[in-house]
């Protein structure tokens, strides 16, 4: 396996003039490292899976791949495998010879073909289907297929762009979990495309999030959760996603609070820039509790029973809240009651820019 570089790589479909699919994209991958990339369509996460794959051309920037200069190379050199969301199997070929296809084109011996394609398969519980067509598999087996065909290479990479969306729900989360597993005994270096936020945290060494062809934060899954750069990350990660309020940063009597209307929440000292008074309050749903003793009161508008946990959308001073709760069978629709929104759970962001005004 291999490090990936991408020094401020850039795509264009107009030309220098733009407009541009991605901006100034520069990331470090380490060799063995699964990389998610995730963001809303059209953010330019599988453009710059295809730069990275040579199927598109960088309109500017550079691409290495194990210490090579790749960015004008073609495919076929870079040493890559790409796994596409609609699978690209060969529909008259059984699993066997779709596995075998690039290793007979690349002039591999028959028994080298059989021994990888045999180890791939039972790697992918695909043994007994060896002989079965595409049409003859669930959407699972032939996102496995796909899969092992890029395994029987000896790769520097797997790049796997949306492998799960047309997979059901719970197909979904067993894939992921086989992908995982797969990544874990392989040690390979794996990049991931989703606009799947649930894909991105629990599978991605590291997570990169993008909003039209700029990264906007990367890190690993719980420090974009506990600490996001911005608004747009906050709402991202997370899901339900952050409740975000309008507010103003006031200092009064040396204490340092947020003011939204009539919710007036104290601020822990030196945990935020001042900077700005015009702020954004945020709070993730889960971390929202009932407190009898709380001076804080949501008027509950609708619950939604998820089994092990209550989600109550309602408002505070006039501002709407997602809660998550622990299971709550006495909360109902009308009902008035006291939350706690604790201070080391708050998020604050300029309004302006959206960006983040924790402090280090």
């Amino acid at each position: 396996m291999a490090r990936i570089t991408l020094q401020n790589v850039s795509k264009s479909f107009g030309g220098d003039a733009g407009p541009w699919a991605v901006r100034d994209f520069s990331l470090d991958i380490d060799d063995g490292e699964l990389v998610v990339f995730v963001g809303p369509s059209g953010c330019g996460k599988s453009t710059t899976l295809r730069m990275l794959a040579g199927l598109d051309e960088a309109t500017s920037g550079t691409i290495s791949i194990g210490g090579r200069d790749v960015t004008q190379l073609p495919p076929k050199d870079r040493n890559i495998a790409m796994v596409f969301q609609n699978y690209a199997l060969y529909p008259q070929k059984t699993v066997y010879h779709n596995m075998a296809f690039g290793l007979r084109v690349r002039g591999e011996g028959k028994a080298e073909i059989d021994r990888r394609v045999r180890a791939a398969a039972a790697s992918l519980d695909l043994g007994h289907l060896l002989e079965r067509k595409p049409r003859q598999l669930s959407g699972g087996q032939m996102q496995r297929v796909a899969l092992g065909r890029a395994l029987v290479r000896n790769l520097d990479a797997f790049l796997l762009d949306e492998p799960l969306s047309n997979l059901d729900a719970k197909l979904r989360v067993k894939m992921r979990e086989e992908i995982a597993t797969l990544h874990a005994r392989l040690n390979a270096t794996m990049i991931f495309v989703t606009h799947d936020q649930v894909e991105a945290m629990t599978l991605g060494d590291r997570i990169v999030i993008m909003r039209d062809g700029l990264i906007q934060q990367a890190g690993k899954p719980l420090e974009l959760y506990d600490r996001p750069a911005n608004t747009f990350v906050a709402a991202f990660i997370g899901s339900p996603e952050m409740n975000l309020v309008e507010g103003q940063l006031v200092r009064e009597s040396g204490k340092l609070s947020v003011r939204a209307g009539g919710l007036n929440l104290q601020l822990p000292e030196k945990a935020f820039s001042e900077s700005e008074q015009d702020v954004v309050l945020g709070i993730r749903p889960e971390h929202i509790s009932i407190a009898d003793s709380s001076p804080v009161l949501m008027n509950v508008n609708l619950v939604e029973q998820i089994g092990a946990q209550t989600y109550v959308l309602g408002t505070i001073s006039g501002h709407k809240f997602r809660a998550v709760l622990s299971r709550k069978d006495d909360v109902v629709p009308g009902q008035t009651i006291p939350v706690m929104l604790p201070k080391e759970r708050i998020h604050l962001f300029t309004r302006s820019t959206g960006r983040t005004l924790r402090l280090a």
